[in-house]
């Protein structure tokens, strides 16, 4: 007698599927990296139809969430090995990171955000006084502190 399906095998597969493997990790696998003054992250959401995806930001915390729907139709499935269902990944920004500005698009199966730095934390140049303008600048203190 033949064996359609292999226990053993399906609940490798399931497990896999929960907990992911180094290869293939159960969440919505990403990149992330910094050009110039803002960031870039991409997720990897192949065959996501763009409606199903949803891209919120709770004070410093971005979510993502992405469906990839069961199949209702009345065929019989003779592999499935693409995870369906909902997926979320959050992500935690640092303070220096401007999440009112964040930009996104979902092209060829990539989610990528971009999102810039916040102006109080680019860098900036700071004006050093010296010799008699820096005299001129504590003599005028003083004089503000003696008349208030």
């Amino acid at each position: 007698m033949l064996m359609r399906t292999d226990p053993f095998r399906d609940l490798d597969r399931l497990t896999r599927q929960l907990l992911g493997t180094a290869s293939q990790p159960a969440v919505m696998p990403m990149d992330a990296w910094q050009e110039g003054e803002r960031f870039v992250v991409e997720f990897d959401l192949p065959g996501i139809n763009p409606d199903s995806l949803d891209l919120d930001v709770d004070r410093n915390v971005l979510t993502v969430h992405a469906e990839r729907p069961v199949r209702e139709g009345g065929e019989e499935m003779i592999a499935a090995e693409r995870p369906r269902g909902v997926f979320s990944r959050q992500l935690f920004l640092g303070e220096n990171l401007d999440t009112e500005h964040v930009d996104a698009s979902y092209d060829a199966g990539v989610l990528r955000l971009t999102i810039p730095l916040a102006e109080q934390a680019k860098p900036r140049k700071i004006e050093i006084s010296s010799g008699e303008s820096a005299k001129e600048v504590g003599h005028k203190q003083e004089s503000k502190q003696i008349d208030t």
